[in-house]
């Protein structure tokens, strides 16, 4: 199906989406992203998908993707929630104020740390990058859980953690987001 979907197969993608969709319905269920809001997390979820596919070597690896993907803009929205508070241009000056530019600064480079660490994700083996995933998890799961999900020894997960961050800081997405820049600062 994933073969069929990056050959451009309409039926293929219908099937992808139809299959994972309650994967993420659910995840912005457990969120509490609703309305509009749950239509952009879903619609940026299946435009990252369509970015990313042909990254994405174990289609296996796909479902776990799918919801790193929908958590992290679940939380997004969250965070834009939070922030946005309703005013009336009218009633308050809140609009002559300068802008928060350092604020801005940090939400851009986090959102590039955030993309660069997908990139460099894709690009890992797929059992490295599953093993990465599923330490991530929430709630954590046991090493057991994890071992068996793996088919790895509950003793090799700590260094084969170790090697696959080790690995993950080698990629070229991290090797871009930490190239000098002209002035010779890092990001």
């Amino acid at each position: 199906m994933v073969g069929e979907a990056l050959r451009g197969s309409q039926p293929a993608w219908d099937q992808l989406v139809e299959r994972f969709l309650p994967l993420v319905a659910s995840l912005m269920r457990r969120y509490r992203v609703t309305g509009a809001d749950a239509d952009d997390v879903n619609q940026t979820v299946w435009l990252r998908l369509v970015e990313h596919l042909h990254r994405i070597d174990d289609a296996q690896a796909l479902p776990g993707w799918i919801a790193t993907v929908t958590r992290h803009e679940c939380f997004r929205v969250q965070q834009q929630r939070g922030r946005s508070v309703p005013t009336d241009p009218q009633a308050t000056a809140t609009f002559d104020r300068p802008e928060r530019a350092a604020d801005l600064l940090e939400e851009l480079l986090a959102a590039e740390r955030h993309t660069a660490l997908m990139d460099g994700l894709l690009e890992l083996p797929a059992q490295r990058r599953e093993l990465l995933l599923l330490l991530t998890e929430d709630p954590p799961l046991t090493y057991a859980e994890i071992s068996r999900r793996c088919g790895i020894p509950v003793g090799s997960i700590g260094p084969t953690r170790a090697r696959a961050l080790q690995q993950l800081r080698r990629t070229r997405a991290f090797r871009r987001l930490t190239s000098p820049h002209p002035d010779g600062s890092h990001r």
